[in-house]
């Protein structure tokens, strides 16, 4: 008995039929390899934010602590003597605290890299490479 060696991909279909169902295999393996870069990164900025999330808490609820036992130590400690100026001084001081927080954010917001920056570089990349495929071919049908 003689073995057969089993091909293991298809013949390619001639003509323009061929040379679409090669296209579209392309495209479609080029979509599925975006949409799973696009999916890791979505899971990565999902662990990141919740990780910034629970470490936002904590220190909020220290620093909102800490917050409230030193004015309240302030105003005890000068109760006697400047009740009213220490109370003020404390609210202006937690007031510029928060402005100063607030404006740290805002700076922040604007500095930090987009969210799925890699996956539009690199869809980007595609439709450069596909226009210049595109342009190639009409070249050379001219």
């Amino acid at each position: 008995m003689r073995s057969e060696a089993v091909n293991p991909t298809p013949p390619r279909a001639a003509g323009i039929s061929g040379a679409l169902a090669r296209l579209s295999a392309t495209l479609v393996s080029l979509l599925r390899t975006r949409a799973e870069l696009a999916s890791v990164e979505f899971a990565e900025e999902r662990e990141r934010a919740l990780a910034r999330l629970i470490l936002m808490v904590v220190a909020a609820v220290a620093f909102g602590f800490a917050a409230l036992f030193a004015s309240i130590l302030v105003a005890v400690w000068y109760w006697d003597s400047h009740r009213v100026a220490a109370i003020a001084g404390v609210t202006l001081f937690w007031l510029i605290a928060g402005l100063v927080a607030l404006l740290r954010l805002q700076q922040r917001r604007h500095s930090d890299p987009r969210p799925f920056a890699a996956t539009l570089a690199e869809l980007e990349r595609d439709r450069a490479w596909l226009e210049a495929q595109v342009a190639a071919k009409q070249e050379g049908t001219e």
